[in-house]
């Protein structure tokens, strides 16, 4: 891939493991711990981060906006997440949460002249992203009041940025006739994640087998359950309108803008996958396709 949705696509890359640390780094899970959320596993906690922006809603919601996690494994956390901690409390919570984790992986630099320069220029960004869909994810959180410390500033900006990805990444895959589930069962067949990766989102095996048949029949997907040519090209076409509706940030900020940020966010991002805190294989297929 090359031209301006390589460069799009280039732009994800880097920002999203900084990004996802709120997932996964310990400081995280002491301060959803310290809300009372069961630690245990991630889900509860993961369910809480990322709703928050849209205020204490329903399971339906949250199916609809996260697109790929079954309605049984949304309702076993949602609503009830909000019998723990209020979204308002939980948004003070996870700024917390990524001032201690980017603290405990970056030291002092959160401090320095090029964090600061990387989160001025991820702002600006940030703030070109379009309206989205209407109660997407992108614009709960660009909704949300800037931190003032430059680091938590280029923490909201790769969020504000790769759920307005999200969003338009949905609208790809509905426009492409793909359900939620249809969704996983056709990244896995390309080889983005195994499917048992996708596993995470709760699907049964029935249901993920029911979507391999409708794919199967429409063409998309081989008896081996792989991609056939007409599955691999519209996962291509997917993925290029989701690039095309991700630009519109980095068109605003300019060539050198894009640049200047891809330069201060490639130690970060070393340090981030250095860490061991995310996953080596992920369902949104960074590095594969």
């Amino acid at each position: 891939m090359t031209g301006e949705p390589a460069r799009v696509r280039q732009m994800w890359h880097l920002l999203e493991p900084l990004h996802a640390v709120l997932y996964y780094a310990p400081e995280a899970f002491d301060e959803a711990a310290a809300l009372g959320y069961d630690i245990e596993e991630r889900w509860a906690s993961y369910f809480a981060w990322r709703v928050a922006p849209l205020g204490a809603v329903g399971a339906e919601e949250v199916v609809r906006t996260f697109h790929s996690f079954a309605p049984v494994m949304v309702e076993r956390h949602v609503p009830g997440i909000w019998a723990t901690a209020a979204p308002d409390a939980v948004l003070a919570a996870r700024l917390r949460a990524v001032d201690r984790s980017y603290r405990a992986l970056f030291g002092g630099r959160v401090e320095g002249s090029e964090f600061a320069e990387a989160a001025a220029l991820a702002r600006r960004a940030a703030e070109a992203a379009g309206p989205g869909a209407i109660g997407g994810l992108g614009p709960a959180n660009s909704g949300l009041p800037w931190p003032d410390a430059p680091h938590l500033v280029l923490w909201q900006a790769a969020t504000v940025l790769r759920e307005h990805r999200g969003d338009g990444h949905i609208a790809a895959l509905a426009g492409a006739g793909l359900d939620p589930v249809e969704s996983l069962v056709s990244f896995a067949a390309v080889g983005a994640a195994p499917a048992e990766v996708f596993a995470s989102r709760g699907w049964s095996a029935e249901e993920w087998g029911a979507a391999r048949r409708r794919l199967q029949d429409r063409g998309l997907l081989a008896a081996d359950g792989t991609a056939t040519g007409a599955g691999r090209e519209l996962r291509a076409k997917v993925e290029l309108r989701t690039d095309e509706e991700a630009a519109a940030p980095w068109r605003a900020l300019g060539e050198p803008g894009r640049e200047r940020l891809a330069e201060l966010l490639g130690e970060p991002w070393l340090e981030v996958i250095g860490s061991g805190l995310l996953p080596a294989e992920n369902t949104l297929g960074i590095g594969k396709v």
